[in-house]
């Protein structure tokens, strides 16, 4: 009866054991969510930078900087999501059907709003109203914190890469979205509020894919983040830097982009087991 007793016991203590530690792993990774989330919002505050520049400076350092977030988001989605996407999928035709789901959500934001990103200091530059600006990058921001937060649920280090990716294509975005408001007619102080606000809507995604995941599968949204990726990269990004006319400008931000891939490469080498 003894034994009986004891045996009980112990089952009980170890059930209490790995319900401790399941909910010390739910807590580091909310954790990293939110704390990640932040983290990208506050980059907004780079916009600031815009204000101590002039434009032909802010030119120069923008466009490498976009050459290389586009490397690293090409090479955070084929080095690091498309392969653990397939670990969670296997060869499932659902697989590629996420990865150009992720594709045509942001394509579809493009058309649909008429916006795409600014990542040019001249006034040339084509933009919508800046409202919609905001509004661009707010939807731009909640379904980004949603791929990433998912990410962070099923592997921090894969979060991590894509969080680093993420913030690469994140600083130029902000260096420019800000210019244009500026342009816009909108105070500084104003400015920088509102692209702080939207960008909050990051939180927000990453907070929302955290409760789905007690309730919902969402591993979808790791080769969903990788159709993201590769869409911002090939479609929003290398056509603001592929077309110059100074062979030297051409060199530098080819250069920026293959930095760009290589740096994911070196992190896929160091994270491998």
């Amino acid at each position: 009866m003894e034994q009986g007793v004891e045996y009980f016991s112990t089952l009980e203590l170890s059930h209490h054991r790995k319900t401790k530690q399941s909910i010390q792993i739910e807590m580091s990774t909310l954790a990293w969510i939110i704390s990640s989330s932040l983290l990208m919002s506050a980059i907004a505050l780079v916009g600031s930078v815009t204000l101590l520049l002039k434009p032909a400076t802010l030119q120069r350092i923008l466009l490498p900087l976009v050459a290389f977030a586009a490397g690293s988001l090409i090479g955070g989605a084929f080095f690091h999501m498309i392969p653990a996407g397939l670990s969670e999928f296997g060869n499932s035709t659902w697989f590629f059907v996420w990865i150009l789901a992720g594709f045509c959500v942001f394509f579809a934001l493009e058309q649909l709003l008429h916006w795409h990103h600014c990542h040019r200091a001249q006034t040339s530059c084509k933009q919508p109203l800046t409202y919609l600006i905001l509004i661009g990058d707010g939807l731009h921001n909640f379904i980004g914190g949603l791929a990433i937060a998912g990410i962070f649920l099923i592997d921090i280090r894969l979060g991590i890469m894509a969080w680093l990716a993420a913030a690469a294509h994140e600083i130029p975005q902000e260096l420019g979205d800000f210019g244009v408001l500026l342009h816009g007619g909108w105070e500084k102080r104003k400015a920088l509020l509102f692209n702080v606000l939207s960008a909050l809507t990051f939180l927000l995604g990453g907070l929302v894919a955290y409760t789905l995941s007690f309730n919902f599968d969402i591993s979808f949204l790791i080769p969903f983040a990788a159709g993201n990726f590769i869409y911002i990269g090939a479609s929003d990004l290398v056509p603001e830097v592929n077309k110059h006319e100074n062979i030297k400008d051409n060199v530098i931000s080819f250069a920026a982009f293959i930095i760009g891939i290589l740096l994911m490469l070196i992190i896929k080498l160091l994270l491998a087991p």
